[in-house]
């Protein structure tokens, strides 16, 4: 639900490679995962994930708080792994997906916030409506990809939302209302970028 740009004002949060300007990261999503998570009744955890996204990631490892992210999620994407389930998520009872077929998080600030950690606050939209949420962002690994042989960054990105902020408050307080959501992910400096 938030395009995971995020991932590059983790990389941002390395201090240590002198970067004249914020520098273009891509997606690499054969290894990047976009998931969620929420209690049910108190007896388990159900899960799910977003499939189809777009990041737009722009890292100053200078400066963190230069970077920035945005991150578009494709809401009929959504796969909990049964599908009735999706079905009544991506109704109107919850999604409403469609009418409204996409989500997106664009940050408003990243901050440093330890080592090879980062706090980006942003603005989140589903359904029309537009909340401020925090992530807390883990920089994995930062250097070159043995492979690609070019600059990569790796991240972990977590954060907590309310459903309820959004129109999709069926059921609560019986199953949860705090949503957890979890992105992993690498990144590739663009082939265009300096």
């Amino acid at each position: 639900m938030i395009r995971l740009a995020t991932s590059a004002l983790a990389f941002s949060l390395l201090a240590g490679t002198a970067v004249a300007e914020p520098v273009e990261y891509d997606f690499d999503k054969s290894h990047a995962n976009l998931s969620f998570s929420y209690d049910h009744l108190g007896f388990s955890t159900t899960e799910g994930r977003f499939g189809d996204w777009e990041g737009e990631l722009l890292i100053d490892a200078e400066e963190p708080s230069n970077s920035s992210v945005e991150f578009y999620i494709d809401v009929n994407s959504l796969d909990t792994f049964w599908g009735e389930r999706d079905e009544h998520f991506l109704s109107a009872d919850f999604f409403d997906a469609e009418n409204f077929r996409e989500a997106k998080f664009e940050s408003t600030k990243v901050e440093k916030t330890g080592e090879n950690e980062l706090e980006v606050t942003g603005d989140l939209t589903i359904k029309d409506i537009t909340k401020p949420v925090t992530l807390t962002v883990t920089v994995t690994s930062f250097g070159e990809h043995p492979m690609a042989k070019k600059e990569a960054a790796g991240f972990a990105v977590t954060g907590v939302i309310k459903r309820s902020d959004y129109g999709m408050d069926m059921y609560t307080p019986y199953v949860g209302d705090e949503v957890t959501v979890t992105f992993h992910g690498e990144t590739l400096k663009a082939d265009d970028s300096n």
